[in-house]
């Protein structure tokens, strides 16, 4: 399993690049899914925070039940993916940059 982990941490971004490449509507796709993916990660982190201090539990473990929400795990998941994809894509455009000016 930890295998296949790796395997897609590495080529969902390199996929997204190359979807990115040759289908000029890929970047807005995925910035539109980025959008939706941080905010629906952040309301169901600051909802869980909400709920925890309403109701005044001290146990730290408490916070950990947001790991068990499947649309915490699915935008958490995203967003590692789109920034991996970002990077790749400032690293191919900085290469770029560099050769032009030289």
């Amino acid at each position: 399993m930890k295998v296949l982990i790796v395997f897609g941490i590495v080529l969902v971004p390199v996929l997204m690049l190359i979807v990115d490449r040759f289908w000029y509507v890929g970047r807005l796709v995925f910035n539109g899914a980025a959008y939706v993916a941080f905010v629906t990660f952040g309301f169901i982190t600051a909802s869980a925070i909400h709920t925890i201090l309403r109701d005044h539990e001290v146990f730290m473990t408490s916070i950990h039940g947001i790991f068990l929400n499947p649309w915490f795990l699915v935008t958490g998941a995203y967003i590692g993916w789109y920034t991996l994809f970002r990077v790749l894509v400032a690293t191919t455009t900085e290469g770029n940059l560099h050769r032009k000016s030289t």
